[in-house]
């Protein structure tokens, strides 16, 4: 296929849209306005709203022409034939969301995918390799807590056994194996590059960061993802009564918690990092009762694995001190001194700094000057939030390309990207592909 059939094949933007919606009628959220789409999305994984939106997907990918499998995961591959019978190039992303999310992120990409197959369906175009579409399971990692939990089994980073037996966050028993059952999606295919290889992954994600719409710009040509590191903090305290016990002999546990969580935002300035703390638990949870215990989550993001370990390592050691009750950083300036208390640590989840494939990240910069006729329209850019993409990069060649999102914002019911902006995102997409498609007949990767 020449330069020539790609001003030919063109996304209909106003069909992809109306079928974005549409899948998203599976787990309406928070409504934000009052226009039919003008709300969020609470489409959990695994959840009866996740298997409406997979069985949708299934059939929608069928009626494509694509042969359709599930691995053990839950990660369903739809397929749709090339000239020759060799490993498909992949398009994919997600379609669950967060509790408060909104309807693009994931489901963009998913969505993109199924526009490009109906376009080479369209213009009856005969890829000389397979294309497929993958949606993979539980990466917000919002129910089950261990993002991108699926895409890391299939690139075996992550066994099996260890990702089945997670349970759901918020205290619940339900695990992802009893939840991939209950729905119909344990699939008999083991969950492995192995079993289901791909030869080639791109995916269509919104920016969910406020880059590309700060400089006018419509692409983001992603060349990477930071590096982040997933922690939970348990103190053990003492419980007491809050009216009978002076401060001095308190061993309040949510009080050192803040203090702690006061100092991870000083070392993440200090160090250009990002640390969020996003779940906060206290016990016993009564008024007037001094929290025994407090668990909380430290989310910590930095562009090098260098920087992680070394706020790590700060982290540990001021928190320690500050719970044997030593001043760190002015913390406990004009405050009462109490008693000791204990501090454990867990290591939750790793992801080292990713770089993307040179070749692919070329192809999408190509395309993307191609589809908005101006380099200024585009820009090189790295990923603050981890996707499926940095698993399939431990396997295949693979890129990423990013949209504008509307005052940067996503994991929030008001998330936003323009249609305009992503059947421009979806354009780049396709010629992407279809230049791999190419580069895979004329060259080899």
């Amino acid at each position: 296929m020449g330069e020539e059939h790609f001003n030919v094949l063109k996304v209909n933007g106003e069909r992809m849209n109306s079928l974005l919606h549409e899948s998203c009628q599976f787990g309406i959220g928070h409504r934000w306005g009052r226009g039919p789409t003008e709300t969020g999305m609470s489409r959990l994984s695994l959840s009866d709203s996740d298997k409406g939106v997979r069985d949708w997907f299934v059939t929608t990918t069928k009626k494509l022409g694509c042969k359709v499998a599930v691995d053990a995961m839950g990660n369903i591959f739809a397929v749709r034939p090339g000239k020759r019978d060799a490993n498909p190039t992949y398009i994919g992303s997600h379609l669950d969301t967060q509790p408060r999310g909104g309807r693009y992120d994931g489901i963009l990409g998913v969505l993109a995918g199924v526009e490009v197959l109906q376009v080479l369906n369209d213009h009856n175009v005969e890829t000389e390799y397979p294309i497929g579409i993958v949606n993979w399971t539980n990466e917000e990692g919002a129910r089950f807590p261990i993002v991108t939990v699926a895409s890391a089994v299939w690139a075996e980073e992550i066994p099996l056994e260890c990702a089945h037996n997670l349970q759901e966050v918020g205290g619940g028993t339900e695990t992802m194996k009893s939840e991939l059952s209950k729905i119909g999606y344990l699939g008999s295919t083991p969950a492995s590059y192995r079993s289901m290889p791909m030869a080639g992954y791109f995916e269509l994600h919104i920016e969910q960061g406020p880059i590309l719409e700060a400089n006018n710009q419509k692409i983001g040509v992603v060349t990477g993802v930071q590096a982040y590191k997933w922690f939970t903090v348990d103190i053990i305290g003492q419980e007491g009564h809050t009216g009978t016990t002076p401060l001095s002999d308190r061993a309040d546990a949510l009080l050192l918690a803040a203090r702690m969580i006061t100092l991870s935002n000083r070392l993440a300035t200090k160090h250009g990092a990002v640390i969020t703390t996003g779940i906060l638990d206290v016990s016993p949870g009564s008024v007037n009762t001094i929290p025994g215990h407090v668990r909380f989550t430290l989310d910590v993001r930095a562009p090098a694995d260098s920087t992680i370990d070394i706020i790590e390592a700060e982290l540990k050691q001021d928190y320690a001190a500050l719970a044997a009750g030593e001043n760190v950083g002015g913390l406990l300036d004009g405050a009462t001194p109490g008693k000791p208390l204990q501090v454990s640590w867990q290591t939750d989840s790793v992801s080292p700094a990713t770089t993307f494939h040179p070749k692919c990240i070329e192809l999408v910069r190509v395309s993307a000057e191609s589809v908005t006729s101006d380099k200024c329209l585009s820009r090189d850019i790295a990923s603050g939030a981890t996707h499926d993409s940095v698993r399939t990069s431990r396997r295949c060649p693979t890129a990423m390309i990013f949209v504008p999102s509307k005052d940067g914002i996503s994991h929030n019911p008001l998330e936003y990207t323009s249609p305009e902006d992503c059947a421009l995102g979806a354009e780049v997409l396709l010629q992407s592909v279809l230049r791999y498609d190419k580069v895979r007949n004329s060259t080899g990767i």
